[in-house]
């Protein structure tokens, strides 16, 4: 972790946001698009809806077309404006704190609701995204088949307080040197201690 923080010291949130509710709204919107053109959305939508109340209020097709840039437009719109309505009618309007309650919420899964509770409420948890996933797999930190796995794996291993702040390394790393597909071993500030390269290029 110390190699990947001096390799990537801005890692950071790429999803621009806020408050509680506007990371939650760009976080739905993220799945299968990327960081950088849900923020391109976000800029009008969240001056357009700046609350739960105002996106319940939103018809899912006039929804439509505010995102229909994005991805699974036509499914988020409704996650989106059901997931608002539920927040005014059970939360006051508010975000809630668990990952229990998140996840009722639609269009939130297990890799949202953990990305709402670290990133807009401080909460020690590791969000897996498929970089997270990759990228952890592959250095043999964790064996895991599942997202789940690889979490519950990750959380026994990282220090406390530090799986917010890994969650964002393994993701830098991922997108710009552990590629999916053609992965920058020569370059890898973690080589020495990677499985996948030992494997296949006998670093170690």
């Amino acid at each position: 972790m110390q190699a990947l923080e001096r390799a990537y010291p801005n890692a950071g949130p790429q999803l621009k946001f806020g408050n509680p509710f506007q990371l939650l709204v760009a976080a739905i919107l993220s799945a299968q698009t990327t960081d950088k053109r849900v923020n391109k959305v976000t800029v009008g939508l969240f001056a357009k809806y700046p609350a739960p109340r105002d996106l319940a209020r939103a018809a899912p097709e006039e929804l439509e077309e505010d995102i229909k840039s994005l991805g699974l437009f036509r499914s988020k719109s409704r996650n989106l404006v059901a997931a608002a309505g539920i927040l005014v009618d059970r939360h006051g309007g508010e975000v809630p704190r668990s990952r229990e309650e998140l996840m009722a919420l639609p269009g939130v899964g297990r890799k949202v609701a953990n990305v709402v509770l670290s990133q807009a409420f401080g909460q020690d948890v590791i969000a897996v995204d498929t970089h997270v996933f990759r990228v952890t797999n592959r250095i043999g930190l964790v064996r895991a088949g599942t997202p789940e796995e690889a979490e519950e794996q990750l959380t026994a291993i990282l220090p406390p307080g530090t799986r917010g702040r890994a969650h964002h390394l393994f993701i830098f790393h991922g997108r710009y040197c552990c590629l999916a597909r053609s992965p920058r071993c020569g370059e890898c500030p973690i080589s020495g201690y990677c499985r996948y390269c030992d494997r296949h290029h006998g670093k170690n």
